[in-house]
């Protein structure tokens, strides 16, 4: 029988993996939801914000530590993301086909981006470096210091951009066109600005979650296939019928995991995963969370 301190431990793992996988996928159901299409470089962007981040924050690189690559990265990702939009999204906005187009170009996009990683800083495995050392503990409930930070500064980004999307005007204007594009331009919002904007959001996220997957696990240039189809498998779960929906359903898919890897092994996870993503579909089509309006 499972012991109550393994119970913990494996919580608490995957409360970590939650944590990640909700801002991998809440980054991912801002685009879905804004634009209504599925952007396949996002796992590129969690791996391009992880190289950024080395750089600029590695002793072997620039050498100005975490903070300063943090968040020098947030701000490159997102004016990355504002100019993948420019040039692989903006151009195909007004077409019949536009969903089949973002699948094309975004994946042209992702493929692009992992070579240019790999011309850059070659194929060889990376790893930025734990935020914080040393363990916490309260009663039998133990962590790392790390990954206390880690989920510390998740729920807080999330906050933030939960705040950001409900309080600011360019935040409510962005959940306007996400509900009703015609009705948005006809009350005078610039569309094709706040989709710009949306797609920078997302791409900073990814580039937060690409640091601290690079703070735990080893880095390379197509490290960022395994993210994509985690938040993918997050946001079909979950739903997109609100902001939240992702990261409930994120808490979900890595408790889950935690489980399904001590129970079953990792081996089998990922069909434990997807099984429980298709019978959320069949029994819940618009997601666990989700209603067939999109909003955020």
């Amino acid at each position: 029988m499972i012991s109550l301190d393994t119970i913990l431990i494996v919580t608490s793992g995957g409360l970590v993996l939650g944590a990640i996988y909700a801002l991998m996928a809440s980054g991912l159901a801002v685009v879905w939801t804004t634009l209504g299409i599925f952007n396949f470089a996002h796992g590129a962007f969690i791996a391009a914000g992880a190289y950024i981040g080395w750089q600029i924050a590695h002793a072997d690189a620039s050498g100005l530590g975490l903070v300063a690559g943090t968040l020098g990265t947030l701000l490159a990702m997102f004016v990355f993301g504002v100019l993948f939009h420019i040039a692989l999204v903006r151009p195909f906005e007004r077409r019949a086909n536009i969903v089949a187009a973002s699948v094309i170009t975004t994946l042209a996009g992702a493929t692009v981006i992992e070579n240019v990683i790999n011309l850059i800083w070659g194929p060889r495995s990376k790893q930025i470096g734990r935020m914080l050392d040393g363990d916490f503990s309260l009663g039998p409930i133990a962590l790392s210091m790390n990954d206390l930070a880690l989920v510390v500064i998740v729920v807080a980004t999330l906050g933030l951009v939960g705040w950001f999307l409900g309080a600011t005007r360019t935040g409510r204007s962005m959940r306007a066109v996400a509900q009703n594009r015609e009705a948005a331009e006809l009350m005078g919002l610039d569309v094709p600005r706040l989709y710009a904007a949306a797609f920078g959001l997302s791409a900073a996220m990814a580039g937060l979650a690409g640091i601290f997957i690079g703070s735990i696990r080893f880095m390379t240039p197509t490290m960022g296939a395994d993210p994509l189809m985690k938040a993918l498998i997050v946001v079909i779960f979950g739903g997109v019928a609100r902001f939240t929906s992702p990261i409930y359903a994120a808490l979900i898919i890595g408790m889950v995991e935690a489980f399904s890897t001590y129970f079953v092994g990792l081996y089998w996870t990922p069909a434990v995963l997807f099984a429980l993503m298709m019978v959320v579909l069949v029994l819940k089509p618009a997601g666990l969370f989700g209603k067939h309006q999109r909003t955020l």
